[in-house]
């Protein structure tokens, strides 16, 4: 602060003494001027003394009034200084101050950190010497397990495997039973929910659509006339009868039935080609080798010509629009062939009308559920030509036919729940064919094959644990079987049922369905005497 006074000090006196050299020249100044005007010397420096002192005055009073404003100048910048000081000592103080607090507080948490540290290293010894009582617990415990199974073997006689072993079973029994309560309340709900809707569409779809009673087989059987007949069926040396079955590829049985031929063959377009050759032969009757050709190849192209009108009839009458001929000529070979007795061409137009009425009533595209119902026996028409079953069958046939719609496709494939179905059609298609073939009159059956499957099916639930009694009724539509309520609760109940269904569906071949329906049988007896 000196320092900045006394150079503001020197400062004043330089512009003093500027100020009195400039007084002094301008005296010096006056001088020459009066010695060139003419003006004598004496009068010059009177004038110059006179200039001299007016300088000095000058100068004095300036340097006076430089002074003041100097010392005025030097005490405001003192008062400004002194300001500015003692704002920055306020400054350092209160910086101190808040130091004073951090340190105070860093002070504590160290503290703090220092108590912490010392509750966790108690703590930690204390969970260490908690972790050796548990070891030795555990190490005691299992000592003790040990000793308890081998007293538990010793009385039982059981090793630790056998008893872990019946241990396990007694826990999936019980798993099983419980499964299967979860699973019959699911079913019961679902059941609930849809029986009635279901109930609904099925009905409503099978008075809609009226059809006729079972279809008339193929024809296996060829009247004759006489006996004679039979003879120049036969030929010399069975020649005639020889060149019909190389000609057309069935087995001709003659035997001492009267009036009767039969034609056997499990090609049904093949055994009706022969059957109408028979019939031709025995009205023209002229019978011999290359008459039996001539004939045959002329029933053939009759056969083929009726296929494809039979194919193209039936995809006009279920307004079925851009199918390739092949497939049409294959739903033609559909109605020489029969299920059960039922027509497989009219069965086709069965299911496909009862899915579209099925899918129109759920809000899906009729078109394609008929189409996909007329299309899903197709795999019948060649399945004795090809390896696989029908539905895999069909389903590569359409396929390589220009079938593109994977609805159509995947119907035709999974109506029998041979693969999974990706679209709602599919399992309309498996409804409305079990409606087809479940419809009363739609087929039949001989009495030996049904006697056959009535047994098979009571003797699938005789296999069945807890089952003291099963009876087929409904003209084998339904199984009803009677189980020991003493044996069985009604989870094990659901789990028989269940069982039954799975065996008759993977190893009986029928047509529809069949409900199987398990009843527990309790009997209270007593004795009045």
């Amino acid at each position: 602060m000196a320092g900045q006074t006394d150079v503001i000090n020197l400062t004043l006196l330089e512009s003093a003494l500027i100020a009195a050299a400039l007084a002094v020249g301008l005296v010096g100044g006056g001088v020459a001027i009066a010695l060139f005007s003419g003006r004598t010397l004496r009068q010059a420096r009177e004038q110059a003394g006179e200039v001299l002192r007016n300088a000095e005055t000058s100068a004095s009073s300036l340097a006076k009034d430089i002074q003041l404003t100097a010392e005025r100048a030097a005490a405001e910048r003192r008062s400004e200084v002194d300001r500015e000081v003692k704002a920055a000592l306020q400054g350092i103080q209160e910086g101190q101050a808040r130091s004073q607090k951090i340190q105070e507080t860093l002070e504590r948490k160290l503290e703090h950190i220092n108590e912490r540290e010392i509750r966790l290293d108690s703590q930690e010894s204390a969970l260490v010497s908690r972790s050796e009582e548990i070891t030795k617990a555990a190490a005691a415990v299992a000592q003790d397990r040990e000793s308890i199974h081998a007293r538990i073997g010793e009385i039982a006689k059981l090793t630790h495997e056998q008893a872990r072993a019946i241990f396990l079973e007694d826990v999936r029994a019980a798993s099983l039973r419980d499964a299967a309560v979860v699973e019959q309340k699911i079913i019961t709900e679902a059941e609930t929910r849809g029986r009635e809707q279901a109930r609904e569409i099925t009905l409503m779809a099978i008075q809609r659509y009226a059809a006729d009673t079972v279809s008339d087989s193929t024809i296996r059987s060829i009247k004759i006339s006489s006996e004679e007949m039979k003879g120049r069926i036969i030929g010399r040396e069975g020649r005639n009868i020889r060149a019909l079955e190389k000609a057309t590829g069935v087995d001709i049985m003659i035997d001492d039935t009267p009036g009767v031929i039969s034609v056997s063959c499990f090609d049904r377009v093949r055994q009706a080609i022969a059957a109408e050759t028979l019939q031709k032969l025995v009205h023209d009757g002229r019978v011999h080798p290359t008459r039996v050709e001539e004939v045959v190849e002329q029933v053939r192209r009759d056969i083929h010509q009726r296929i494809i009108q039979h194919g193209t009839e039936a995809a006009l009458e279920a307004d079925i629009r851009g199918l390739h001929p092949k497939i049409i000529e294959a739903m033609g070979k559909l109605h020489f062939r029969t299920s059960f007795g039922q027509n497989v061409l009219q069965h086709s137009l069965e299911v496909a009308f009862f899915s579209q009425l099925i899918a129109d009533q759920l809000g899906l595209n009729g078109a394609i559920a008929r189409r996909a119902g007329f299309l899903h026996d197709i795999g019948k028409a060649m399945d004795h030509e090809f390896e696989g079953g029908h539905p895999a069958i069909g389903m590569d046939f359409a396929a390589r036919h220009g079938e593109k719609t994977e609805a159509v496709l995947n119907a035709i494939g999974g109506h029998h729940s041979d693969i999974a179905s990706t679209t709602p059609y599919t399992p309309i298609v498996m409804a409305a064919d079990a409606l087809s073939g479940a419809r009363p009159g739609a087929r039949r059956e001989s009495m030996e094959l049904y006697v056959k499957r009535l047994e098979q099916l009571e003797a699938i639930a005789y296999e069945q644990p807890s089952v003291t009694e099963a009876f087929a009724v409904q003209a084998g539509r339904e199984i009803r079987v009677i189980v020991d309520a003493r044996k069985a609760d009604d989870a094990t109940t659901h789990m028989i049922a269940a069982a039954i269904a799975k065996r008759v569906e993977s190893e009986m071949t029928f047509p529809g369905e069949i409900k199987v329906s398990v009843l527990r049988e309790v009997r209270a007896e007593a004795t009045a005497r």
